[in-house]
């Protein structure tokens, strides 16, 4: 039976597509060498006897195309002719095999670096392209701004293969946008006047960027769509002229940015790298050094020394243990009722290992006072944060006060008993 075809990666994808439905059978013109087996070609059916009832109608009404020559319609199982395909097309599997791998190991690594699943969808359509080279975007809210993340991928240039090596963080200050908000520039159309060409963005400093690029008249705008849209800069031939008043340090100031190379899905999370370019620390327990040793450090990014040639901050590394830095024990200087639930003790340290600023419950003139909490590696302590940013003094919530201020608090008792003394 000659089933080698030029189009067995389509028709492995439809008999699939079929069995994963539910249908058991398929029912197919069966060619000779002369023409390829086509998609075209399938019919399908859940029972056998429809799929028999079909083959001799059809087989009745053909007309032969020549002395001795028969097209007849054939049946058989799903499951039979995607393991007769595969066998007749070897190269092909192999080919569909290798992109499969290939997608899977990649989602894989977006997992492992805790990228969203819109992130890989994305992916898997920009892969199913054949596109050579994209990029996908991500963003995180932070503390004083959005961070947008852009994901860089690109195909081999020896085989069909495609690898994410590096992606890029920007934070910028401002407002963050809600969920199901995008930028978007819209510009006339020269080619339909009195319409609009809108082109959207989830990364803020694309926005921009496009948005400076244009030389006639434009908006850049946020929002769900442009029907519903805040404006936040104005543009008439080629010169802007209007910035959204909470919009123009975000518009002015360049984003802070920060390339991070992973390789196979090792190295920053996204989380991570969020919280990085946003002055923070880190911990990594699977840093290697120049002899392929692991090693355990906390890492910070120098935002106080240049850049380097590739416009990289360099990282500061506080080494565990040799630097002196023990999170649980420092934890355990502090009023923090989540310590006493060993769950959520657990996930306060994974929080603040990754980073974050974790909103945290502790005592504060006797009472029950929420704040954020982060860890500072480089001073071995930890700082607190009021709801509204503010920073509060990290001595008031230890178990057990400093020197000074139990001799300062016995000081004032003192004063208090002579003052009484004297009346």
């Amino acid at each position: 039976m000659y089933l080698e075809t030029k189009h067995a990666q389509t028709i492995i994808g439809v008999l699939e597509d079929a069995e994963d439905v539910g249908f058991k059978y398929v029912a197919f013109e069966w060619q000779p060498a002369i023409m390829d087996l086509n998609p075209k070609h399938l019919s399908f059916f859940d029972r056998a006897g429809d799929a028999i009832g079909y083959t001799q109608s059809a087989n009745q009404r053909r007309e032969l195309p020549g002395p001795g020559i028969a097209y007849p319609v054939r049946y058989m199982t799903v499951e039979q002719m995607l393991s007769k395909i595969k066998k007749a097309n070897p190269l092909t599997i192999n080919k569909i095999d290798m992109n499969r791998n290939n997608l899977e190991n990649l989602k894989e690594e977006l997992k492992k670096l805790g990228f969203k699943d819109k992130v890989a969808g994305e992916m898997e359509k920009q892969i199913e392209k054949g596109v050579p080279e994209f990029t996908l975007n991500d963003k995180v809210n932070g503390a004083k701004g959005q961070v947008d993340l852009t994901l860089y991928f690109r195909q081999s240039g020896q085989s069909d293969n495609y690898y994410f090596n590096k992606y890029e963080v920007a934070l910028n200050t401002g407002k963050s946008l809600e969920e199901g908000q995008k930028y978007m520039v819209i510009t006339p159309n020269e080619q339909a006047p009195g319409k609009n060409l809108v082109k959207s963005f989830e990364n803020v400093t694309e926005a921009i960027s496009f948005f400076k690029e244009q030389k006639g008249n434009s908006e850049l705008a946020a929002g769900k769509d442009a029907a519903n849209k805040v404006e936040l800069a104005k543009m008439e031939k080629g010169k802007t002229n209007y910035i959204a008043k909470d919009f123009q340090r975000t518009f002015r100031t360049p984003a802070q940015t920060q390339t991070f190379f992973v390789e196979r899905g090792r190295g920053f999370t996204g989380e991570q790298a969020a919280n990085l370019i946003q002055g923070r620390s880190v911990f990594r327990d699977d840093l290697l050094n120049l002899g392929g040793q692991e090693y355990k450090a906390w890492i910070k990014l120098d935002m106080d020394s240049p850049k380097d040639r590739y416009q990289n901050y360099q990282t500061n590394q506080y080494h565990v243990p040799t630097y002196g830095f023990d999170l649980e024990k420092v934890l355990d200087k502090y009023q923090i009722k989540e310590l006493d639930d060993p769950k959520k003790r657990e996930a306060l340290i994974q929080t603040l290992e990754n980073g974050n600023r974790p909103l945290v419950t502790t005592v504060k003139e006797g009472q029950d006072t929420k704040l954020f909490m982060e860890a500072v590696p480089r001073y071995s302590q930890l700082n607190f944060f009021r709801e509204d940013g503010k920073p509060e003094k990290r001595e008031q919530f230890l178990k057990e006060p400093k020197l000074d201020q139990t001799l300062q608090l016995n000081k004032g008792k003192e004063k208090e008993q002579e003052q009484g003394m004297a009346v």
